[in-house]
C-alpha cells in the first residue's frame, strides 16, 4: 500500500496559469513542460474518466481501443476494492456527466498483481456495459515504447476535485520496470490517469512505484511491457 495512497489522499490541488514556458514538439504531447493546469474540455480528455464507487471518486480510468469497444485501462490497486456499484464517468466536470455513466463489468488484472500486488503489475482492464468507444473514442495501449522517447500527457481526477487536470512532461526511468514523471499536484484520486503521447497513444499509467507516488509531485508508472502486453492480448482475444 502507499504511504500516502493517491486513492485516498484529499489535498486540495494548487493549479498554475500559464504564461509562457517552451512548447512541446508535436510528437511530444501539447506543453508546456512541468506544469499542472485545469484540463481543456475536447475529445482526448473526453476518453478519461473518474471511476465512482458509490458517491466518491477514487481513481482515473480511460478508454482504450479494443475490438469490443468496450475497454477502459487503470491501475490495478484501482479495481481491488469496492463491490460490483464502480461506475465509470468519462469527460465528467462539475457534477455533470456528459457522456453518460458506464456500469464496470468484468475486471481484469495481471497475474503479479492478482497474486502478489507487485508494484510492477499495477496496470489492470476493465469493461463497461455498452460500446464506450463509440460515442468518446479511444486510445492507443501500446507497450515496449522506451521510457521518455517522447513527453507524455497525464490527464486525472483527484478526488477533491470535480474536474480534471492536465500536465505534460518527458518520463524517466526510475527503475528497470518503472518510469517517473515530474508533475505537481497530482494527488489522491489520479491513480489510473493515463500516460498519452503526441500519437494518441498510452504508454504509461499512473501507478507502480508507491501505488503512484508518495508525493504529490512526483508520479510513477509500470513500464509497459510484456506481462501488459499479454493482459491486453487476453482481454482483447
Amino acid at each position: 500500500m502507499k504511504r500516502t495512497p493517491r486513492l485516498a489522499l484529499h489535498a486540495a490541488a494548487v493549479l498554475l496559469t500559464v504564461t509562457s514556458a517552451s512548447e512541446a514538439a508535436a510528437d511530444d504531447g501539447s506543453g508546456p513542460f512541468g506544469v499542472t493546469t485545469v484540463a481543456a474540455a475536447n475529445w482526448p480528455t473526453a476518453r478519461v474518466g473518474p471511476l465512482f464507487n458509490g458517491g466518491q471518486h477514487h481513481c482515473t480510468a480511460s478508454v482504450v481501443r479494443s475490438p469490443h469497444r468496450n475497454l477502459i485501462v487503470t491501475a490495478a490497486h484501482c479495481l481491488d476494492n469496492g463491490d460490483g456499484n464502480l461506475v465509470f464517468v468519462p469527460g465528467y466536470r462539475d457534477g455533470r456527466a456528459p457522456y453518460g455513466k458506464w456500469k464496470v463489468l468484468e475486471r481484469y488484472m495481471p497475474e503479479g498483481w492478482s497474486k502478489g500486488q507487485d508494484e510492477d503489475s499495477d496496470v489492470a482492464f476493465a469493461t463497461v456495459e455498452g460500446d464506450i468507444q463509440d460515442v468518446v473514442g479511444g486510445n492507443r495501449f501500446v507497450t515496449g515504447t522506451a521510457t521518455g522517447a517522447t513527453a507524455v500527457t497525464v490527464t486525472g481526477y483527484p478526488s477533491s476535485r470535480a474536474l480534471p487536470i492536465s500536465c505534460t512532461n518527458k518520463p524517466t526511468a526510475h527503475s528497470r520496470t518503472q518510469q517517473r514523471i515530474d508533475c505537481p499536484e497530482f494527488t489522491g484520486g489520479t491513480s489510473g490517469s493515463p500516460w498519452v503521447n503526441g500519437n494518441g497513444q498510452v504508454v504509461g499509467v499512473l501507478g507502480g512505484h508507491e501505488q503512484g507516488g508518495a508525493t504529490a509531485d512526483v508520479s510513477y508508472s509500470v513500464v509497459l511491457g510484456a506481462e501488459a502486453a499479454a493482459l491486453y492480448r487476453d482481454v482483447v482475444g
